[in-house]
């Protein structure tokens, strides 16, 4: 059973902050890193994947529905976004194949916190949109056939951390590495025995100079401006999810 688990999710190809995160002590030193989707789709997806392949067994990976749109693009069925579809054909066959491969969820136990669900948006749905202000019936709903053995749901797909009770289940989201909403700054959780949100700050300048620099994505620069800066806040989020979350 793992003692400390680093959560990282929504990285969207962003490498300066996935490497500011992976730099953290308590990242480097987890017993296992858990990505909960959105990985690739951003402006260095290739560069991303090759980092996270590089944990080898540390790392746990969950599918996010950026990460199924990057596959069905190469197959064909092109995402909304610009560099969804870019990033998609970038990728290599490697790296597509374990993309395709990754599961909806993944239950692992975690020290002091019991059996956790680990998924990116709901356990059943990979764009659900659930957030910090969810009603109880929605909440039950969306965890309607879970085990009663899952003491703990982590997921992603918001961009907003937030940690709170459900019906004495814990649920936890870590927010986004790559895309956070809300201010600048790479966020993830630490699991075990309790739960930390932590924000890991790092030279956001010097990021988006490097993203428009090395990637050869045409918006790279505005992408690097508009996300690293974190131009849109929790409130700017709250306001386009809101009619999203069922209420």
């Amino acid at each position: 059973m793992p003692e400390r688990v680093a959560v990282l999710s929504d990285i969207h190809g962003a490498l300066p902050a996935l490497e500011a995160v992976l730099a953290e002590p308590d990242v480097a030193d987890a017993d296992l890193v858990v990505l909960t989707g959105d990985i690739a789709a951003g402006p260095q997806p290739v560069e991303v994947l090759d980092l996270l392949a590089g944990l080898g067994d540390r790392a746990c990976w969950v599918r996010g529905n950026a990460d199924r749109e990057l596959v069905e693009a190469r197959a064909g069925r092109p995402s909304a976004h610009d560099v969804s579809n870019w990033a998609a054909a970038q990728l290599r066959d490697d790296q597509l194949a374990r993309l395709a491969a990754l599961p909806l969820t993944v239950t692992l136990p975690v020290t002091g916190l019991g059996d956790v669900l680990f998924c990116h948006a709901t356990p059943r749905d990979d764009e659900e949109v659930v957030l910090v202000d969810l009603r109880m019936e929605r909440w039950t709903e969306v965890f309607a056939g879970l085990s009663t053995r899952v003491r703990a749901v982590v997921c992603g797909h918001t961009h907003m951390p937030f940690t709170r009770l459900v019906d004495r289940r814990l649920v936890v989201n870590p927010g986004s590495v790559g895309m956070p909403y809300g201010g600048p700054g790479a966020d993830w959780a630490l699991l075990g025995p309790g739960v930390q949100l932590r924000r890991t700050e790092f030279d956001v300048e010097a990021a988006c100079a490097r993203v428009a620099a090395e990637s050869a994505f045409p918006d790279a620069a505005e992408w690097a401006d508009e996300y690293l800066r974190s131009r849109h806040s929790d409130a700017d989020a709250l306001a386009v999810f809101g009619p999203r979350d069922g209420r």
